[in-house]
């Protein structure tokens, strides 16, 4: 049994404690939060963009924490969870890793390329895992455009476009924080950088325009990935926080295949969740598909996400790709080029 201990309970590490209920082979064992209500399971002051808000949870059986320290001294715990602001994440996890414990971070997973290298660095010298969550590739849409591209269903990509785009959310001052969040232009946009380079690998160059905080944060790009081994290959992405909260989120795809087109889009409308359009495949004999896909509830992407962890930390798998520290890290190197590309107005080169 891989023994979780969740550091950070706000909305993110509420949504992984949720998640692992259901993972074989692993379980939460311990929290770590600085609240006093939270670590009496009192969690009605939580909420986030999706999902239910927090209630009250039973913690019986699960050690408590104040202190992160005291939780990597713990020599029942086989896997930290980290859900901490970005801004604390290099710090908490090298000593983690250095504590012996295998790491799984939510992302970004930092702030500085900096940071990141040296992360990627400590685990290969702990020889511990570190694992990002990333959570966009166990989301059941996006997971069926990778499996569609690379089995070549429906033939090569031809282009894609992604969006991804929120309001200013009043439920988080870390998101507000650019210091501390990254923007976002990383805390956002990092999620369809990072499936791109999953999908495509890492583009050659890119060009973007932008919407740019004090000469550095981004607000809102809109971005073309450029690949010179497939110059036809068209690749774009729009994301930011330039809504109105009337839709708190929306994401989505249009995926162009040789012989199909992929389409998907969700969005919060008014507090309520709305499939704006499901999964829908129009092929090239003119029909309309609708592919039956796991449950719709987003909790589970995180349970699958969390459950790959487990494996790998219990020797059963390896680290999947999707979990990569060095992908993470690439996909945070691929923000920050966006930025510049936004600066110099030009194509910036990537590799």
């Amino acid at each position: 049994m891989v023994r979780i201990g969740i550091v950070g309970i706000g909305f993110m590490g509420m949504t992984h404690y949720r998640g692992a209920q259901k993972v074989r082979g692993g379980k939460v064992t311990a929290i770590c939060t600085r609240d006093p209500k939270k670590l009496k399971g009192d969690w009605r002051g939580i909420r986030g963009n999706f999902g239910d808000p927090g209630g009250k949870e039973n913690l019986k059986g699960i050690k408590t924490y104040d202190n992160v320290d005291d939780l990597l001294a713990d020599p029942d715990i086989d896997l930290v969870n980290i859900c901490l602001p970005s801004a604390l994440h290099k710090q908490v996890t090298i000593k983690a890793l250095k504590a012996g414990k295998s790491v799984l971070l939510e992302k970004p997973i930092a702030l500085t390329l900096k940071d990141a290298d040296q992360m990627v660095a400590a685990a290969k010298k702990a020889k511990q895992l570190l694992m990002v969550a990333q959570v966009l590739p166990f989301v059941p849409e996006f997971a069926y455009v990778r499996k569609v591209v690379e089995e070549k269903t429906y033939g090569k990509l031809l282009g894609a476009h992604f969006k991804r785009i929120i309001s200013q959310p009043d439920w988080s001052t870390e998101f507000s924080n650019m210091a501390r969040s990254g923007g976002p232009g990383v805390d956002l946009h990092v999620h369809d950088t990072h499936f791109i380079l999953l999908l495509c690998g890492v583009p050659d160059s890119v060009v973007s325009s932008g919407r740019l905080v004090r000469r550095k944060y981004a607000e809102y790009l809109a971005t073309t990935y450029r690949y010179k081994k497939n110059p036809d290959l068209v690749v774009t992405c729009a994301s930011g926080a330039i809504s109105k909260s009337g839709r708190e989120f929306t994401h989505g795809f249009e995926v162009y295949l040789e012989k199909a087109t992929l389409l998907y889009e969700f969005a919060t409308l008014g507090g309520k969740p709305e499939l704006l359009m499901p999964l829908t495949v129009l092929t090239a004999d003119g029909k309309v598909k609708k592919p039956k896909l796991p449950s719709g509830n987003p909790v589970v992407a995180f349970t699958q996400e969390i459950q790959a962890a487990v494996n790998a930390v219990s020797g059963k798998a390896k680290v999947i790709p999707e979990l990569s520290g060095e992908l993470a890290a690439d996909a945070l190197r691929l923000c920050f080029k966006e930025v510049e590309a936004v600066k110099s107005g030009k194509a910036v080169a990537v590799r």
